[in-house]
């Protein structure tokens, strides 16, 4: 199955939650408050965000972080290289493969062509469109069916 971590996961929620302070700077400490993530990992997510250049933080009583870039030019794909690495489905898939049947291969090429979509869907979804509440998806077929996927706000209890 393909999925990326929680720690992934939570790293979307961290940088939606500084889209949505745009322009302010906010302490690891306001946004694991706002985002009920303990702050140890929220921490550890900030600071992996910043060395990736996706956020920048300030030192000092007044420091914190902030998107280093406009939320509309982050990516998926960004996120999943910063927090995991670059998406490779595959060992053929990876830019730095050590396969050892690549030679004799008949489906690596399929397999690096099905790495390039999942990667360009990626790029396509930007924080933006991450925070948005219910975004309707592409039709797709699953099991011979057509299938419309929505994502909706989880409500908080």
């Amino acid at each position: 199955m393909l999925r990326i971590s929680k720690l992934t996961d939570y790293g979307t929620v961290v940088l939606a939650q500084l889209a949505m302070r745009s322009g302010q700077v906010c302490s690891a400490s306001d946004v694991a408050n706002a985002t009920e993530i303990g702050l140890p990992t929220v921490s550890k997510l900030l600071k992996s965000l910043a060395r990736a250049g996706l956020v920048s933080s300030t030192r000092g009583a007044t420091g914190g972080y902030e998107l280093a870039r406009e939320p509309e030019d982050i990516s998926a794909a960004d996120v999943i290289d910063a927090l995991e690495g670059p998406v490779a489905i595959t060992e053929c898939s990876s830019s730095d493969s050590h396969c050892t049947l690549e030679h004799f291969c008949n489906v690596g090429s399929a397999w690096q062509r099905i790495n390039a979509a999942i990667r360009q869907g990626l790029d396509d979804v930007s924080l933006v469109d991450l925070t948005q509440t219910k975004m309707p998806l592409r039709q797709f077929h699953f099991a011979g069916m057509p299938v419309s996927v929505y994502h909706t706000a989880r409500k908080k209890n």
